[in-house]
């Protein structure tokens, strides 16, 4: 993928971060997201290129979209797909919570996972571990494997849990093995990309949480050099078949990071919305506000942290 773009698509991140971060605290999700999917529509609209979204906005959250297969850019130049997530954390900026960002992943035409919208199981690790995890053993082993891989001890793990009932048995394996916990009420973005970097204090993310954020997850943990093992997770039999109607045969097909977003060029873009474990939220000021962003490139390995000034 070619620099230019990921610069381009930085000004999209951003105006859509601005936009959604002006309702924080006003208590009206919606409003939020439409304030971000709106800014983020017109700018990709003023770049040169012939993108197509993969994942957009998640059909469960009842806010205007950006709708799979909506096509972006002024139609001049590569074909990319496009995963999106224009506000991840609706609830976070609605109600003045932490980790709001928004986001976006892209690659060449086809190399996105066109992942359905239900859950998934993951776990996802930093470089140095990276090669010794297995999502279908027991939490324990998986830690002892972590804490080995990286010369530490157990006790001194610590292990990133969306905060969600769901992962009750899962908070008391980890405690039961002695590894520290993190939870977070929203985000599994930045909990999966957390493990993978440079000085982070997070070890690894575990636990179920959505598909199309896994996509957009994968792309930054093959960018940094982590990995990530996933599963698709049902919660009834009328998701099965709706999988099995997009095409998905295997159900209980373990995914690699590699072919959730199948490409080598692939590109990861983030701005922050409310500060969270990635990246510092939105800042208004007296001449405008500034913005903390970070763009990953897969092909080179290349990881930037962007602070820009916006004067309005």
């Amino acid at each position: 993928m070619d620099r230019n773009i990921a610069l381009e698509f930085i000004r999209v991140t951003e105006a859509a971060a601005i936009a959604a971060a002006r309702w924080t605290g006003k208590g009206d999700k919606n409003a939020a997201d439409n304030a971000a999917v709106e800014a983020m529509r017109s700018r990709f609209n003023n770049i040169d290129f012939d993108g197509k979204v993969v994942i957009g906005e998640g059909e469960m959250d009842e806010a205007p979209m950006l709708f799979i297969g909506e096509k972006l850019g002024t139609g001049k130049g590569p074909k990319i797909d496009i995963a999106v997530d224009p506000l991840e954390c609706t609830n976070s900026v609605a109600y003045g919570k932490p980790n709001a960002i928004s986001v976006l992943a892209a690659g060449p035409a086809g190399s996105l996972l066109h992942a359905p919208d239900i859950y998934m199981d993951k776990i996802a690790v930093g470089s140095e571990a990276a090669g010794v995890i297995d999502i279908d053993a027991p939490v324990e082993k998986n830690l002892h494997a972590i804490a080995k891989a990286k010369g530490m001890e157990i006790k001194d793990l610590m292990v990133i849990v969306l905060d969600r009932e769901r992962h009750s048995q899962l908070i008391a394996d980890i405690r039961k093995a002695g590894a520290r916990i993190t939870l977070l009420p929203d985000g599994d973005i930045s909990g999966a990309i957390a493990p993978c970097m440079p000085d982070s204090d997070i070890d690894a993310l575990m636990g179920v949480g959505n598909a199309p954020e896994g996509v957009i997850s994968a792309a930054a943990i093959k960018c940094l050099g982590g990995e990530m093992q996933a599963r698709l997770h049902f919660i009834n039999d009328a998701e099965k078949t709706r999988v099995k109607k997009m095409g998905i045969a295997d159900l209980s097909k373990r995914y690699s990071a590699q072919e959730l977003v199948n490409t080598n060029s692939s590109l990861f873009v983030a701005t922050g919305i409310i500060t969270g474990p990635l990246l510092k939220g939105v800042e208004f000021t007296s001449w405008g506000a500034k913005t903390y962003s970070i763009v990953m490139r897969e092909k080179t390995k290349t990881l930037r942290f962007i602070e820009a000034r916006h004067k309005f």
